[in-house]
């Protein structure tokens, strides 16, 4: 009977111990496994979400700073003054004779820094020349020329020297046209007439100059010659 007894108290002494276990305890203790002040271990189920990518890339890129400006203006271009002046050398001419050379130059000279005259050797046609070809001899031309006014051609002599020497001359001309036209009359009358171009080497004047301001250079104000032409040459 008593050892009963003591069994039933044991048994509802467990009970009692069991409860105090499970229900006595103070619930701020209950959800902590560490000692305090210990950081708490977390499973990996249980991190955050890792951030966006966009985000990331946003955290990461580096600020802008004064320094190192997003985007810097290109310079701007220099504008050229309005009062820069332009050069360029340039010749006129050409002169009949070095007196019209020489007054265009005093009449240009304030307009211009530097300046120089030169002369070159030109070709100018001296008119057109009708002619027979040249004989063998003295005796054969003279003979042409008896046949030319046996068929009523008139305005025609001898050459007795120099380069056309034994030629039949039969009229020199301004006018290649009317040249053209004699020549053509006496081939017609059967007689083997040419038509040469005389021509001679003549100086010429020219001036070479460099304006002060070729924008505004007007040497037409001074020189007032209309066979005086320009054009743009060499810097000396």
């Amino acid at each position: 009977m008593v050892l009963r007894l003591l069994f039933v108290l044991l048994i509802a002494l467990n009970i009692a111990v069991g409860a105090w276990l499970l229900l006595g305890q103070n619930d701020t203790h209950a959800g902590f496994a560490t000692d305090p002040g210990v950081p708490r271990l977390h499973l990996l189920s249980e991190l955050p979400a890792p951030a966006t990518t966009t985000v990331h890339a946003a955290s990461v890129a580096p600020p802008a700073t004064a320094a190192t400006p997003a985007s810097a203006p290109a310079p701007a271009a220099v504008a050229p003054s309005a009062n820069a002046l332009s050069y360029a050398c340039m010749a006129l001419g050409p002169f009949a004779t070095q007196e019209d050379l020489r007054i265009a130059r005093n009449a240009l000279d304030p307009q211009a820094q530097r300046m120089r005259a030169r002369q070159e050797q030109t070709t100018q046609s001296r008119g057109w020349w009708v002619h027979l070809p040249p004989s063998p001899n003295h005796a054969a031309a003279l003979a042409q020329a008896r046949q030319l006014g046996a068929r009523n051609i008139q305005d025609y002599f001898v050459v007795n020297a120099g380069d056309n020497q034994n030629t039949v001359s039969l009229g020199l001309f301004k006018d290649p046209a009317n040249a053209r036209k004699r020549r053509d009359e006496i081939v017609a009358a059967g007689f083997p007439a040419q038509v040469s171009e005389r021509t001679e080497s003549v100086p010429e004047y020219w001036l070479d100059l460099i304006p002060v301001d070729s924008q505004h250079f007007d040497w037409r104000s001074r020189v007032h010659d209309p066979a005086i032409g320009s054009h743009s040459t060499g810097c000396f």
